[in-house]
């Protein structure tokens, strides 16, 4: 018998997006979206491709998903964003592969980002490869206030084909959510007993940006993959920037409280 697949998606004032995401999911067997009450029409665009939308108050993004998981009616989830578009090749691919027999425990797909106003196929950003559809039976969350993800207990397979990813609507959307996740980053490596030094901030940055536009050619992507190399590396600058400063602010309380 074919195993069926439940698509699951988090979304938060998503409704210039989801449209787009959630008909690149019709073909899946049930459809479940987790909202966190969204002042715009995102629900209202959600419950016209499915009956199962929940509305939830954000719990963080382990969580959330964690939460979308466990609704699930089916053994088999299809994680997808709602920035994110399964391309037509990439749905035939599941679907054959799923009538082809045995499966594995999980499988990874490319990802292909569109940045200003154009795809990008260098670079850090590609092939972006990710663990999207996985047995529920065999996957764990990791991470806990950011770059959570899914893990598999058992054999993965890589499919060949592109998951689209519509990132940010601009620079200004990009800083901000920079801005945003390094915080979060600096908490959760300050909690795990991490600590800044200054080679973080010199090296970790610089090796970013050669990385990326040299050894991965983000360069030709043109002016783009300069832009993405640079922010790039002002994103991993500015979370060891604000480690330190977490770090430092410890000090400073210690100082004090032994005065």
């Amino acid at each position: 018998m074919k195993q069926k697949i439940t698509a699951c998606i988090i979304t938060k004032n998503e409704e210039a997006k989801i449209r787009r995401c959630l008909k690149s999911l019709v073909w899946c067997d049930e459809i479940i979206v987790v909202d966190s009450f969204s002042s715009d029409r995102t629900v209202e665009i959600a419950r016209e491709f499915s009956s199962r939308v929940f509305e939830r108050e954000w719990a963080g993004y382990a969580a959330q998903k964690q939460f979308a998981w466990d609704q699930a009616s089916n053994e088999w989830v299809f994680w997808v964003d709602a920035d994110e578009e399964v391309s037509d090749a990439l749905r035939d691919e599941i679907i054959r592969r799923f009538e082809s027999g045995s499966l594995p425990d999980g499988f990874e797909m490319p990802r292909m980002v569109h940045y200003l106003g154009q795809w990008i196929r260098h670079g850090n950003w590609y092939p972006d490869v990710k663990l999207r559809l996985f047995r529920r039976s065999a996957v764990r969350v990791s991470g806990r206030r950011i770059h959570e993800k899914a893990e598999v207990d058992g054999a993965t397979e890589r499919l060949k084909n592109l998951l689209f990813h519509y990132t940010y609507d601009s620079i200004a959307d990009q800083l901000d959510t920079i801005i945003r996740f390094s915080k979060l980053s600096a908490e959760e490596k300050f909690s795990s007993g991490k600590r800044c030094r200054w080679t973080d901030l010199f090296f970790r940055p610089a090796s970013i940006f050669i990385r990326g536009y040299f050894i991965k050619q983000g360069f030709l992507d043109g002016m783009r993959g300069m832009v993405i190399a640079i922010m790039n590396a002002v994103d991993t600058a500015l979370k060891y920037a604000c480690l330190y400063e977490m770090q430092t602010a410890g000090k400073t309380t210690n100082s004090r409280s032994v005065q």
